[in-house]
């Protein structure tokens, strides 16, 4: 490829972004009464949103119906061409219907509303022609016209279909917070993802415990220090005093370092040698946030303790990797 052709491409990326940029910007000032009176409208609907739209226009509409289930509003996408075979069955009088079309003329758009009429479905119209058939038998119109597409012939839905999304992605961003919809709302949809682990697994979920808790008495031995962490294979031991509670802890690292400044290391007892003042963390702390801290201090195991300092158990990076929380 001669440069000459490269910019050529590049040039045209830049006028496709370019153009793109300008269709959102110009959504900007179209939020208005409209858009808040569809905000209640589907705030306030009893059953579920129908969101249809054919070709393009219908891809667009099944990112909008999933955006909206995800954060608390329940959707689902209508085939118009299909609705109009049979599938209008699955629409009732307590839904509401967001029907997307840039003529505002789609036929099979067109052929759903006498149903939806008949059956009082309320109807919110995202077209980009204010004056269509659409938008005349909307209860609501929101106008998501572009003054072009961003290709060369200004034919294919490309700015047009990205305006339809940043308005749905408006009115769902805006639906979730007039919901009070949170992070673990949205994690219980989001169960077997990373998002989900990370919003909602707990230290307490994932933490070694009981006889598995590498732990030993301050006047333990260097033996007994070694034998805590090879046999629960983490790599560390807690350390506590003759209360039982947390005063420290000692790692494979921690053994590595004295190897190499110590000749004799046997005759050591763990309260001479532990890292006193462990960072740990409480057993209700989001595993998430376990991670955020052995990061921050390079670590790979956390004691877990409660209130009053007492060993409840062990996080190790591993077992967070494992389950896809990092």
């Amino acid at each position: 490829m001669n440069n000459n052709d490269k910019q050529k491409i590049i040039k045209r990326a830049k006028k496709v972004l370019k153009i793109e940029t300008d269709a959102l910007n110009a959504l900007i000032n179209r939020i208005d009464n409209n858009f808040v009176n569809a905000v209640e409208i589907l705030y306030n609907c009893k059953g579920r949103v129908v969101v249809t739209g054919m070709g393009k226009s219908g891809i667009i509409a099944k990112k909008i119906a999933a955006t909206l289930s995800s954060t608390g509003t329940p959707a689902l996408y209508l085939h118009p061409a299909e609705g109009i075979h049979g599938d209008l069955g699955m629409v009732t009088r307590d839904d509401v219907v967001i029907a997307i079309s840039n003529s505002g003329e789609t036929p099979e758009i067109v052929s759903l509303l006498p149903f939806l009429k008949r059956f009082g479905v309320k109807l919110i119209v995202m077209a980009g022609k204010e004056r269509s058939t659409l938008t005349k038998m909307g209860d609501i119109t929101i106008n998501v016209g572009v003054k072009e597409e961003a290709c060369p012939f200004n034919l294919v839905p490309t700015a047009s279909t990205t305006a339809a999304l940043a308005m749905g992605d408006a009115l769902s961003v805006s639906l979730l917070e007039k919901r009070g919809f949170n992070k673990e709302k949205f994690a219980l949809f989001h169960p077997g993802g990373s998002i989900g682990k990370r919003l909602i697994l707990k230290v307490s979920d994932i933490m070694h415990k009981g006889k598995d808790i590498p732990v030993v008495a301050e006047d333990a031995l260097m033996k007994d220090l070694i034998f805590a962490m090879t046999s629960k294979k983490l790599g560390i031991t807690t350390v506590v005093n003759k209360n039982k509670k947390l005063v420290g802890v000692f790692t494979d690292g921690d053994l590595r370092r004295l190897l190499e400044n110590e000749t004799d290391i046997f005759g050591k007892r763990a309260g001479e040698i532990m890292i006193r003042r462990p960072k740990a963390v409480a057993a209700d702390t989001l595993a998430a946030k376990a991670v955020e801290i052995m990061e921050r201090h390079s670590i790979t195991a956390l004691p877990v303790v409660d209130k009053k300092n007492n060993v409840e158990g062990i996080i190790h990076l591993h077992d967070l990797l494992k389950i896809g929380v990092v």
